[in-house]
């Protein structure tokens, strides 16, 4: 199923998704997989399983749900071969989300990470926290 309306959504957002599924970050990534495509990449990806499969959040979803949600998440995104290289961000981790976002052509962009939060917009593309897009976006 395509809606033809595509966003990015960071590694923050998800992992607070993950481990805790009545958040406001859960909710965010629930309301962009009802009405929007979600984009991710390899690189996305990778980092997302990387960070869900820190022993850290043991005490908050075993590893086999934490898994389980990558691999739903998975199952519910459209992938993307990045094309384009962005330097933009003060934190060059983040500049994954921001090039997905450009080849992608998405329409925003959820984060929690400050350092994408403060560039919104970037490049026309709004970058709103979780609780602004749940209720700015209809």
């Amino acid at each position: 199923m395509s809606f033809a309306r595509l966003l990015v959504i960071d590694t923050g957002v998800l992992v607070s998704a993950a481990i805790r599924p009545e958040s406001i970050p859960a909710l965010a990534l629930e309301k962009a997989l009802l009405h929007f495509d979600v984009a991710v990449s390899d690189e996305t990806l990778d980092e997302l399983t990387t960070v869900l499969g820190r022993p850290k959040f043991d005490g908050y979803a075993t590893p086999e749900a934490r898994q389980a949600f990558i691999e739903g998440f998975r199952a519910r995104t459209r992938r993307f071969v990045v094309t384009q290289v962005v330097s933009d961000c003060a934190d060059p981790k983040d500049n994954k989300f921001l090039a997905l976002a450009e080849t992608a052509g998405a329409e925003l962009i959820i984060a929690s990470d400050p350092h994408l939060t403060d560039m919104h917009p970037w490049r026309g593309i709004p970058i709103l926290p979780p609780a602004a897009f749940l209720v700015g976006i209809r």
